[in-house]
């Protein structure tokens, strides 16, 4: 099993470019399903969601093919089945998001109940919910939603427009929304939707495709239904830059006393996060196209407390975490989003980090010196605050089961040490 290797500490100072976002590539592979037309998409990020996607998308009949370095064309011109297995589900959560297309275009759905990283459960009841009041008839049954539209009536097998109105906002819920509503019968406003840039990425995709939708990075989306879509003809869409991946590497570079310019990073999507790293004492600047953090001196403590967009976010949670190590002074972090979102701070405390739960928080005390140890990665995000921690800590470090951290980045190991970390991949 693939282990990081970390020997600290290091200062980082460079640039790095930032990929897509993989939280938008896969719903934008997931429209794939709504046309018989070529879908092409460019920035697509090589990690392993993406292939699990296209893997999943493969056993339904969607052909793809890389007809360049990060771009991804797909034809679902021939699907042979509506079925989405546990075997591959299981590891990734944003397998729902082939749901809503699958029934809005073919009247009938069978997906199996997801898995993903254990921060707590996250439950897809809001799926169901939204999709019941659009006319389809759901049961759960042996771990599978499934899902089907009548075929007699005034519908003749498709989905109906709604008002539907989360109770919370749901990222996957309000995608998959808009991926059925975009084929669905009359109009669908979505209620307390979530505003995330990815959301507004895929509104901008299914409009290439000929959608009518209104009010994406909004509370309320209204989305008017289509006969049929197309494909993006002769064009690409182009996903969106990951602004976790940005946000992790500009934490990474104050952490070490660097200064660190993400390429391709948009600042406009991280304002809660640029925030907090000013207020511990960053240097921060932006501008078309990029992002730059520096250390100024000694970090100070900042207390965050995650929410939906655009609140600070939760999947920079952990990586603030290692952040707030080495502030001067206690800081309290509240996750509000998960449960069980703080898996990450006990393995921070085998390198020698403070961290005191308290429910729902975590109380940071710092600065503490680190020293190297081995540790292990409970998900994506907690894998990445351990290697940032593992740049600030004395001697070497193993970061066991990366295989959760190559699942949303591509080639940490090479863009770290383009910036000047010693960190190299070996079996551990």
């Amino acid at each position: 099993m693939d282990a990081f290797l970390v020997t600290g500490p290091v200062r980082l100072s460079g640039e790095v470019p930032a990929g897509g976002a993989k939280n938008a590539a896969l719903p934008a592979l997931a429209a794939s399903l709504l046309t018989p037309g070529p879908l092409a998409l460019d920035r697509v990020p090589p990690v392993a969601d993406i292939r699990t996607m296209l893997k999943l998308l493969a056993g339904m009949g969607v052909r793809h093919e890389a007809t360049a370095p990060d771009r991804v064309t797909l034809s679902a011109d021939r699907i042979v089945s509506t079925e989405a297995p546990y075997d591959l589900v299981r590891t990734m959560r944003a397998s729902i998001l082939v749901l809503g297309p699958l029934l809005a275009r073919f009247g009938e759905a069978r997906v199996s109940l997801p898995g993903g990283c254990a921060i707590g459960v996250r439950p897809v009841d809001l799926h169901i919910m939204a999709f019941e009041a659009m006319g389809a008839r759901v049961a759960v049954e042996k771990g599978y939603i499934h899902a089907h539209v009548s075929r007699v009536g005034p519908g003749r097998g498709r989905l109906t427009g709604a008002t539907i109105r989360f109770p919370q906002p749901t990222v996957t819920g309000t995608e998959n929304v808009m991926l059925a509503a975009a084929l669905a019968r009359g109009v669908t406003t979505i209620e307390n939707a979530a505003r995330e840039p990815e959301v507004a990425d895929l509104a901008a995709l299914l409009a290439a495709m000929g959608a009518r939708i209104e009010g994406a990075g909004s509370g309320t989306i209204v989305v008017e239904g289509r006969e049929e879509l197309e494909g993006t003809g002769a064009g690409a869409h182009t996903v969106v830059a990951d602004r976790i991946e940005t946000g992790t590497y500009l934490a990474a570079g104050v952490l070490t006393g660097g200064d660190v310019t993400v390429r391709g990073g948009r600042a406009e999507h991280l304002g809660a996060f640029l925030d907090a790293l000013r207020s511990a004492g960053a240097t921060v600047e932006a501008g078309d196209g990029w992002v730059r953090a520096a250390s100024t001196g000694r970090l100070r403590p900042v207390d965050v407390e995650t929410a939906p967009y655009p609140g600070f976010p939760t999947d920079l949670q952990a990586q603030h975490m290692a952040l707030m190590t080495q502030a001067d002074g206690t800081s309290r972090i509240d996750e509000r989003i998960f449960e069980n979102r703080f898996l990450h701070a006990s393995e921070l405390g085998r390198l020698g980090a403070q961290v005191r739960l308290e429910g729902h928080a975590a109380l940071v005390t710092g600065p503490t010196p680190l020293s190297g140890a081995p540790v292990t990665a409970s998900d994506l995000r907690a894998s990445a605050a351990l290697v940032l921690a593992a740049l600030v800590a004395e001697g070497e470090t193993l970061v066991r089961r990366i295989y959760h951290l190559d699942r949303g980045y591509a080639e940490m190991e090479r863009k770290l040490a383009s910036l000047g970390a010693r960190v190299v991949r070996v079996q551990g």
